[in-house]
């Protein structure tokens, strides 16, 4: 079932073309991806080699899109879908994060550093542009993507078809606008609170079958990363981030097209200080140190490119795409030894990774009944880490022994590769139910040597042209993020203040899971829309992550066993220029037993976790996303008003009675963002343009989203105060 009840969603009309025609044709708001699809049968291609001019390219590039998202369909999945129209109606735009845009998603949930949780697991979230899967990146919490880049925006959950592996709790697909085939672009400014300058610019356009888009934005602020307390404005906590992105397909001839996109995102962070916290050790004579004016900081690059060759035939289509990543971050602590008087230690860190490979995914249709579809994948990741610790000797009791640092220097590589296949059958075993099923196989050779054969099968029974059914199954197999594993030399730091109370470091392992889904959505009339899912996971190995030092990178850990379970329900009410849609969810993960890294834990949290499931540190009750707006015709265009909600139950910390490791749990806190556009249409230089104001956390609550303790969590965060916010865009 597909949980499309963002209001106003205009699915790309290739979408439309996937329904085949034993099923009702259903509306651009409909649950296009949980229906049957099956490929839609290509028109014969001419001799001629290549396309005639003008609406001739505009016919043969539409086709090229529906062939391309025949290949990969989310049959069966929970597929939530942002349109480029609803994104720009909420209050923010195009200028919020691609975090803020998914919080509006149902099971979604907010973190801090800017991370969000899909149904309460920690990352494993795999991000693709235009189907191809664009490897994560080593970041603490700047965001690679720019929405401003996104023709629409797909969030997949749920059992997921074949094709996707590695990442699997959910999938963030974007596809990108590619020219339009109108030439064209647009500028504009956004700022207010809290320093906020953002500058974005595009530019889109064609020539014959060549087709272009560029995408550039520049944000600066002084709340880069959540506050650490709970006034209005942050301490040492400025931010600046330059994205850019670029896309230019060529189509060959009626039935293939090259394609090149590639981006990069560079961000520089000041860490926020907390106030008043106690110095632990002298250095060189001095012990004292006003943590209010620690200067850490983080540099995060990530560059990206992508090149894809597509084929669509009668019967069968393809698409190769090699492609290359490169991420580092490095992290520089205080430059007058802060860091060492408050804590003992000073890292000064560089993490960097290379990757490249290529992924191919194809389909044939064998006949009216059965669609294969079958792929490869394949990544090799060369990571390296470097660590200059500064750190105090100790007795075997901790005391400091002398207040001259030593400086110890820890470097790491490794090379790494992942590989998989799959191969699936769409099965139409009605006209009105569809059977999806076959298996995928992957294998990781990094810090661990594993593979696994997974199953998959979805169901979907379209009982009358208004109600959907779905039930499925996963097998998943979900490898350590290469890039987040820095193994230390722990015998470095014996007698230090760096030394671990548990020298035990067996390797991070990839994480294996059953996972069971099913839902209904039903249509009341045409505009009210009510969708009900719930899911079940058994895992082995369970995957989490946790900050485990000063920088803002998050290292990874296993639990030998864990399980979750969670029930999402969604509507959504369109009716003339009225869009209204609601999200509740409810959940929850446990883990038992952790299993690597043990050196970053507590003995009494290791002994209590082996024998207890705990809740994960991410896992929340209840979340709640909502929001509408309404379209108004004045004398200048277009008025349109808009509000979002979010509502979370919050995540989990310390038992106050400190027994239970995260058996606490934060207080729950509701938000609302409130947005007025006005969209002009003229006359002259006016036509185009819109103008906006949006305020952030109308009622400025203060609310936590960390408070510092529990299972591998760092420093306190708070949510963001009220904020004021202002912007014009001319388009051209």
């Amino acid at each position: 079932m597909r949980h499309l009840l963002l209001l106003g969603v205009a699915t790309a009309a290739p979408f439309a073309l996937l329904v085949p025609a034993s099923v009702s044709a259903q509306t651009a708001s409909a649950d296009t991806t949980a229906a049957p699809q099956a490929d839609t049968p290509v028109p014969p291609a001419a001799a001629t080699p290549a396309p005639a001019a003008g609406g001739d390219i505009v016919v043969t590039a539409r086709r090229l899109d529906a062939a391309r998202d025949a290949i990969l369909p989310s049959l069966g999945s929970s597929d939530y879908t942002l349109d480029r129209a609803l994104l720009e109606r909420q209050p923010g735009g195009l200028n919020r994060s691609l975090a803020q845009v998914l919080l509006q998603a149902p099971g979604v949930t907010l973190d801090s550093y800017g991370a969000i949780h899909v149904r309460n697991e920690h990352a494993n979230l795999q991000y693709r542009l235009n189907g191809v899967i664009v490897p994560e990146s080593i970041s603490g919490f700047g965001s690679t993507f720019d929405p401003h880049i996104a023709k629409s925006i797909d969030l997949l959950t749920g059992t997921l078809p074949a094709q996707y592996g590695y990442r699997t709790s959910g999938v963030i697909d974007l596809k990108t606008e590619n020219g339009a085939f109108e030439n064209g672009g647009d500028l504009g400014f956004y700022g207010g609170s809290r320093g906020t300058v953002q500058p974005t610019a595009s530019v889109h356009g064609s020539s014959g079958g060549l087709n272009y888009f560029a995408s550039g934005s520049y944000l600066e602020n002084d709340l880069g990363v959540e506050n650490p307390t709970a006034s209005r404005d942050a301490i040492h906590d400025h931010t600046r981030q330059y994205r850019g992105f670029g896309y230019v397909s060529d189509i060959l001839s009626e039935t293939s097209r090259l394609t090149a996109f590639g981006g990069t995102s560079i961000g520089y962070f000041q860490i926020p200080n907390n106030p008043g916290q106690a110095p632990a050790y002298t250095l060189n004579g001095q012990s004292t140190y006003d943590s209010a004016k620690l200067d850490q900081n983080q540099r995060e690059i990530t560059h990206y490119g992508v090149l894809a060759y597509q084929y669509a035939g009668d019967a069968f289509n393809f698409q190769i795409a090699p492609f290359i990543r490169y991420s580092q971050t490095r992290f520089t602590p205080d430059p007058q030894g802060g860091d060492l008087i408050l804590a003992g230690v000073a890292d000064t860190s560089r993490l960097s990774s290379l990757t490249a490979g290529v992924q191919a995914d194809g389909s044939y249709k064998l006949s009216d009944s059965h669609t294969l579809r079958f792929g490869l994948f394949f990544q090799n990741e060369r990571t390296r880490s470097n660590v200059t610790s500064r750190v105090f000797t100790v007795d075997d009791s901790g005391a400091q022994t002398s207040d001259v640092p030593l400086t110890i220097n820890d470097r790491g590589g490794r090379t790494g590769q992942l590989y998989g296949v799959y191969l699936q059958d769409e099965w139409s075993l009605t006209p009105t139910l569809t059977l999806n099923y076959g298996a995928r196989f992957d294998a990781v050779r990094a810090y661990s040597d594993e593979q696994q054969l997974s199953p998959r099968a979805n169901l979907v029974w379209k009982a009358d042209s208004s109600t959907v059914f779905h039930i499925g199954y996963a097998r998943n197999f979900t490898p350590p993020p290469q890039e987040l594993i820095a193994s230390p030399t722990l015998a470095l730091f014996t007698g230090t203040t760096k030394a671990t109370a548990i020298t035990t470091a067996d390797p991070v392992r990839a994480e294996r899971e059953h996972y069971f889904d099913g839902g209904v959505q039903h249509t009341f009339g045409s505009a009210f829309k009510l969708g009900v899912d719930a899911y079940y996971k058994i895992k082995r190995n369970l995957l989490d992550e946790g900050q485990f030092g000063p920088s803002l990178v998050l290292s990874p850990f296993n639990y030998a066993k864990g399980y979750a379970w969670g029930t999402e329900v969604t509507a959504s009410y369109t009716k003339g220029p009225l869009d209204l849609y609601a999200n509740v969810a409810r959940g929850q993960e446990k883990g038992r037993n952790i299993v690597s890294s043990q050196y970053f834990f507590q003995p009494d949290e290791i002994a209590y976790i082996a024998n207890h499931y705990i809740f994960t540190d991410h896992s929340q009750r209840w979340t709640g996303s909502a929001g509408g707006s309404v379209s108004i015709q004045d004398g200048l265009g277009k008025l349109v008003p808009s509000v979002t909600m979010l509502y979370g139950d919050g995540l989990r910390a310390d038992d106050p009675a400190g027994i239970v490791p995260n058996g606490g749990k934060l207080p729950s806190y509701f938000t609302a963002d409130f947005g007025i556009t006005q969209n002009i249409d003229g006359p002259g230089v006016l036509k185009g343009v819109a103008i906006s104001f949006n305020v952030t956390n109308i009622a400025d609550k203060t609310y936590l989203l960390r408070d510092g303790s529990g299972v591998g969590v760092g420093a306190p965060q708070y949510g963001a105060r009220r904020g004021f916010f202002g912007g014009i865009r001319k388009s051209f």
